[in-house]
């Protein structure tokens, strides 16, 4: 056949096709100078001691990974890979992972799902986040903070302008998501087939759980007016309600607001469901697919970005970034039921390694 039909159909579905460079079942590097020249494209550059070392760091990462959170045993690893000394040169690995010898069938794949763990931890670990945590954290969670008001007396929370005199929103519990590590985020990205690293919008996030359901949009409406988020900066299509559609909540309002009677929480909160169950299966909710978490898990959930303004280290002036973060807010029932059904965060995280496992040995799936 002439060489210019000859196309790679795993790299050109890459590239244009839309499937992700983890899926590859092989490379084609067969050389170390193939292997060099591929690196050095890739980000690193193998005649730079530093670099080097960043590899092999990186190859040490993807076996912790693999024996410790993902639960391979350390026997199955073949010993090349897990013996700095035997596999020698780094570059090796990717010759492994080209190999069409049916003979290193099991070193091919093996080479494969390290690379793939590599590749996550390359991109999990060199994004912003990385190098301006402590300010990214300031000046996204500082003004989270400044509206959470306890009360040492009666030890109750409180969402409250520091500035207005504006009536307070007793909260059940405000809580903020620990950055994610980086194992947990190389699990996720694995786990996620349409996942890449500039995709982890929540690496930093804060949840408001409520008193009851109505409360839930009062914090929303809280947060916009008192620009603790700028909504323009929220990206809707990673926007989650299965908690209350917005158009029947916006209904049960306009109602309500005609209703001369006195309301009571109860009263409210009655209305809310009988309206829900006046549209029985017509009701649409607004859930961005995951597949790991149990259909309990219900939310209010939005990522918004904040401008961050950093200087470093010996710079003269200031630069500036988007970086995401995570609002979750649920009422009193919901967060309930994630603490005792199947969408409770050990299950969802055994979903996720099970996912990730598959991800790394995928023609064995």
């Amino acid at each position: 056949m002439p060489q210019r039909f000859i196309f790679d159909s795993s790299i050109l579905n890459s590239v244009v096709g839309g499937h992700s460079a983890i899926e590859i079942p092989k490379l084609n590097i067969h050389s170390l100078e193939a292997a060099s020249s591929f690196l050095l494209s890739y980000g690193f550059d193998v005649n730079k001691e530093s670099d080097l070392e960043k590899l092999w760091y990186y190859h040490r990462r993807a076996l912790v990974l693999m024996v410790e959170k993902l639960g391979f045993e350390d026997a199955d690893l073949p010993e090349v890979f897990r013996d700095h000394k035997q596999l020698g040169d780094l570059r090796r690995l990717l010759i492994y992972a080209s190999s069409s010898d049916p003979e290193e069938q099991n070193l091919q794949r093996w080479a494969c799902a390290i690379i793939r763990c590599m590749h996550v931890f390359v991109h999990a670990e060199n994004d912003l986040f990385s190098s301006f945590s402590e300010e990214i954290q300031s000046q996204i969670l500082t003004p989270f903070q400044d509206c959470i008001l306890h009360d040492g007396t009666t030890h109750r929370t409180f969402l409250k302008s520091p500035i207005d005199q504006l009536d307070p929103i007793e909260l059940l519990g405000f809580e903020v998501k620990p950055f994610k590590t980086s194992s947990s985020t190389v699990i996720k990205l694995l786990a996620k087939p349409d996942a890449l690293a500039m995709k982890i919008f929540d690496k930093l996030g804060v949840r408001f759980i409520t008193r009851n359901l109505f409360d839930t949009f009062q914090v929303v409406r809280f947060l916009i007016r008192e620009n603790v988020i700028s909504f323009p900066h929220i990206m809707p299509d990673q926007s989650s309600n299965n908690l209350y559609p917005v158009d029947l909540f916006m209904q049960v309002c306009d109602d309500l607001s005609h209703r001369l009677d006195t309301l009571d929480e109860k009263s409210i909160q009655a209305a809310f469901d009988q309206k829900l169950a006046e549209q029985g299966e017509n009701v649409k909710f607004l859930r961005k697919e995951n597949f790991f978490s149990g259909e309990d898990y219900r939310f209010i959930k939005f990522i918004s970005r904040k401008l961050i303004h950093v200087r470093p280290p010996g710079g003269k002036e200031d630069f500036s970034f988007f970086y995401p973060f995570e609002v979750q807010i649920m009422d009193q029932s919901a967060h309930q039921k994630i603490l005792s059904g199947p969408s409770e965060h050990q299950a969802y995280k055994e979903r996720q390694r099970n996912a990730a496992r598959k991800r790394l040995f995928p023609e064995l799936s």
